[in-house]
């Protein structure tokens, strides 16, 4: 499957000239801003992703491979990258810091990180993996979360992938000692993306879980150790998760008294940081925890009602429809 691979990749890492990457963007109703500048060169703001064909992409996840010898300017995106060259090494400049990424390694961007590629040879390949935050649920998170060990190589990633200042001017670098298992991961991760069918987008989603928990093994056993920069002072996605887990029976009294916070200020502070109440939020997770229900089983709705927190079903009825324009069992009758 490897040299399978390779084949459909050097197939489309034809090199590119940047004046018709602009003009190919632009074309399709998108223009590449420059926001400024490093020495005398520019700096871009990448905000969308692109197929190889440089047709606009939405997806939470998505694969594109390098052109080959062709300039890459400094740029940002608003997602987690991560780049891993597949053949030969590449070298990635983090504004004006020169770093050396090995064939197979990889190289995790943070988010709004300053940074350009040098051009590859005609034989190498360099694949790119953009990671919005919008690939996985707060639950997938959760368990590269230790919260006991606050210089854990888990606790970068969690990092990188859920709070969007902790990115800013960030990098890390993971060497995976040519570690089969990994490589293979990564093969496959390729496969699935541009061998499509109706289980790809959930197995690329768990194989990226998976390879996320094979770095963090892979750092453990070799006893590398990424020292955490700096803490934020409240971490929203925690808040989030916790609301998550206990939204049948949560209040802000109990959950401010987790969190060791006083209510109003936990009120103010998850207003403030997401636009939404805490009781707003609490109702968005019940109705869409509900709206899974109503998808895939065919439990009664009342009993759905009183399962996700709403002892009265009139009451559910109202606030579904608020969320979802439509009764649930006109949502049920949509999407089951």
């Amino acid at each position: 499957m490897k040299e399978e691979i390779l084949q459909l990749l050097r197939s489309r890492n034809m090199p590119r000239e940047w004046e018709d990457v602009i003009a190919t963007i632009a074309k399709n109703g998108n223009l590449t801003k420059e926001i400024g500048r490093i020495g005398k060169e520019p700096v871009y703001r990448f905000f969308e992703t692109y197929t190889d064909d440089l047709v606009l992409n939405n997806s939470s996840i998505s694969i594109t491979v390098q052109p080959t010898k062709s300039f890459i300017p400094y740029h940002i995106h608003n997602y987690v990258e991560i780049m891993i060259p597949l053949v030969e090494d590449c070298f990635v400049y983090v504004e004006r810091t020169k770093i050396k990424v090995k064939q197979n390694n990889l190289i995790f961007m943070g988010n709004k990180t300053v940074h350009k590629v040098s051009p590859i040879s005609s034989k190498g390949v360099v694949i790119n993996i953009a990671l919005r935050s919008s690939a996985f649920s707060l639950n997938d998170l959760d368990f590269l979360h230790h919260k006991k060990n606050g210089t854990n190589i888990s606790n970068i990633l969690f990092s990188l992938l859920s709070d969007e200042e902790y990115g800013e001017g960030r990098y890390n670098l993971f060497d995976i000692k040519e570690n089969s298992k990994i490589v293979a991961l990564i093969y496959d991760l390729i496969y699935e993306y541009y061998h499509p069918d109706s289980q790809s987008n959930q197995l690329i989603r768990l194989e990226m879980l998976t390879l996320f928990s094979r770095l963090i093994r892979q750092a453990n056993y070799s006893g590398n150790v990424v020292k955490e920069i700096r803490k934020q002072k409240t971490n929203l996605l925690s808040l989030l998760l916790y609301i998550e887990k206990n939204y049948s029976k949560i209040t802000l009294q109990e959950m401010a008294n987790y969190f060791g916070f006083n209510p109003n200020y936990l009120s103010d502070f998850l207003k403030k940081h997401t636009g939404k109440t805490f009781i707003q939020l609490v109702h968005l997770q019940r109705v869409n925890v509900a709206a899974e229900y109503l998808s895939y089983t065919v439990a009664p709705i009342d009993r759905i009602a009183n399962k996700v927190g709403y002892e009265n079903p009139s009451y559910f009825y109202k606030i579904f429809k608020k969320y979802f324009g439509i009764s649930p069992a006109e949502y049920r009758q949509k999407n089951s």
